[in-house]
Order: C-alpha cells, then sequence, then structure tokens
C-alpha cells in the first residue's frame, strides 16, 4: 500500500507561481512512475505531467513551458513547479504513482488563480 500527501496549493493571481510536492510513504521501494493531473469544475481529470524512473517527461499541451515535473532524490517525491499560472490552471490537482501493476493517488489539493 502506498499513500500520498500531496501540499502546495492555494491561491494565486494570474502570472504568478506556485509549488506542489507530493510524497509518498509505505510500499515506495518499488515506485515507478509519478505524475499530476488535474480536474477543473465540471470537466473530466486530465494528464498534466508524469515522470517516468528513467527521468522521462511528458506534460499536456496546455502547461509546456510553464509548468515542470521533477522528483527528489530519495524518489519517493514529486513536485509540480508551476509559472505564469493562468486561471484555466484552476483545479484541483491530484498526485498518481505507479508501482508495479498498480496505481494510487492523492486526495487533491486546490489552486485557484484569479484576479
Amino acid at each position: 500500500q502506498v499513500q500520498l500527501v500531496e501540499s502546495g496549493g492555494g491561491f494565486v493571481q494570474p502570472g504568478g507561481s506556485l509549488r506542489l510536492s507530493c510524497a509518498a510513504s509505505g510500499i515506495i521501494s518499488s515506485i515507478n512512475d509519478m505524475g499530476w493531473y488535474r480536474q477543473a469544475p465540471g470537466k473530466e481529470r486530465e494528464l498534466v505531467a508524469v515522470m517516468a524512473t528513467y527521468g522521462i517527461t511528458n506534460y499536456a499541451d496546455s502547461v509546456k513551458g510553464r509548468f515542470t515535473i521533477s522528483r527528489g532524490n530519495a524518489k519517493n517525491t514529486v513536485y509540480l513547479q508551476m509559472n505564469s499560472l493562468k486561471p484555466e490552471d484552476t483545479a484541483v490537482y491530484y498526485c498518481r504513482v505507479w508501482v508495479g501493476t498498480m496505481d494510487y493517488w492523492g486526495k487533491g489539493t486546490l489552486v485557484t488563480v484569479s484576479s
């Protein structure tokens, strides 16, 4: 079993920045990919960014050049640096990790971008 705790969400004005963190605990020795998804009000959950254990990254087109995913040295933490935030980035952001054939989700952290 893997537990995920996200942090770093909040309220920010357009053009601002936030850094999300997700820490995994439990059976973490076999964590493979780690990523971030988001769900805006009235919309389906969507991929934001994913990083594989060997460092390959994949970003949604809407965040390329503005968001950066990274993993901590201990490999059980994943970060999402979000710059140049836009109102359309407003959503609940979820951490997701893959362990073998299983995947686990965090409870989410709310990001609100508004003037």
